[in-house]
């Protein structure tokens, strides 16, 4: 079912970034490397990426975690994203309810007046499932979802707000009830724009966060089968491979484009500092080209002074850097049957 929409002849091109764990507004503090990233991003028509901190408002609720995993934003984190280019967000995640269910609320407000696109939280499970949809410039449509790690009161149900939330059972399949839900709303949007985007924000990694499991590869490919024209995933913070099911790109993990974390130096594994932004190219409705950027994030503050405000700030890569991410992509995706080609730093797969 390809929807009612007539489909543009026109080229467009969606761009796709590492998750947004924005707690300081690199925008306000400009950087060396900020305006190429700014750059980059700006080349897509529809900009995607999931906004991983709450944004604490004067009706936002209190914190429900006390440690350095607590994530929270503010106002100007919206006027940052703005300025980097983005207008479609998920608000999935295991952070949305860092402000408590209040917090959940007051973040859709804000969001909402900043005139971002969005979806994946809701004031009760219908409006969290829903898609949200970007009207220019040609409807978009994106659902968005997340599994694993969402605490108890996160979730949303018939009559609190919350997050679209999917449970992997035991048996690591996703919850009948909850893949029947977002399904539908997928095959809904179908009906409802000319492109599709599903996203999920996956933390249940198993033992090893670096591996795409093969029950979430089966998930992907449902979507897919269900009208999305492309899939997205963040959670794991480090870089996946490429998969395609009939031609329709499945990405399965970009890491983070901001990755403000307080956790000591050495804590994550160096790849956890790697990622790409990802321009999808369609041409009436059709899936042609993809374009594969390396990015890099820095884990020691470009300050000494201020090493949490000027920690995980992206940079385009260069040379050998650029190689490096760009051939460890490359390696993830050809164990998932895709092979795109590196030329001048940048990856490529042409798709017709």
């Amino acid at each position: 079912m390809r929807g009612l929409f007539q489909r543009s002849e026109s080229r467009v091109r969606v761009t796709f970034a590492g998750q947004a764990l924005m707690k300081y507004p690199v925008c306000r503090a400009p950087y060396d490397g900020l305006v190429d990233v700014i750059a980059e991003l700006r080349r897509g028509d529809v900009i995607f990426t999931n906004l991983e901190v709450p944004i604490k408002t004067s009706a936002s609720g209190v914190p429900t975690r006390h440690t350095q995993f607590f994530h929270a934003g503010s106002e100007t984190t919206l006027e940052c994203l703005h300025e980097m280019g983005f207008n479609l967000l998920s608000l999935s995640n295991n952070h949305a309810w860092d402000l408590g269910t209040a917090g959940i609320v007051a973040t859709r407000d804000a969001v909402d007046l900043s005139g971002f696109a969005y979806a994946g939280t809701g004031n009760n499970i219908t409006q969290a499932s829903a898609a949200g949809y970007l009207e220019t410039p040609v409807k978009t449509a994106l659902i968005a979802m997340a599994m694993g790690k969402i605490r108890d009161g996160a979730a949303a149900t018939g009559t609190r707000p919350g997050v679209n939330e999917v449970v992997l059972g035991a048996d690591l399949q996703p919850n009948p009830e909850d893949l029947n839900r977002n399904l539908a709303a997928i095959r809904a949007a179908r009906v409802n724009a000319e492109i599709v985007i599903v996203y999920l924000h996956n933390h249940e990694w198993g033992e090893d966060m670096a591996i795409t499991k093969p029950w979430a590869r089966e998930f992907a490919r449902q979507c897919i089968d269900a009208g999305a024209d492309i899939f997205v995933s963040h959670g794991a913070p480090l870089l996946h491979g490429i998969e395609l099911q009939h031609n329709k790109p499945i990405l399965h993990g970009l890491g983070s484009l901001v990755f403000h974390s307080h956790t000591d130096i050495g804590y994550y594994v160096p790849e956890v500092w790697e990622t790409a932004i990802v321009h999808v190219d369609l041409l009436a409705g059709q899936v042609r080209h993809l374009e594969i950027v390396p990015v890099v994030i820095n884990e020691v503050g470009d300050d000494p002074v201020l090493q949490w405000p000027t920690r995980g700030r992206p940079r385009l890569a260069k040379d050998e850097q650029a190689h490096g991410i760009l051939t460890r992509m490359q390696k993830k995706s050809a164990e998932l049957g895709v092979n795109f080609r590196i030329e001048n730093g940048r990856g490529l797969l042409d798709l017709g």
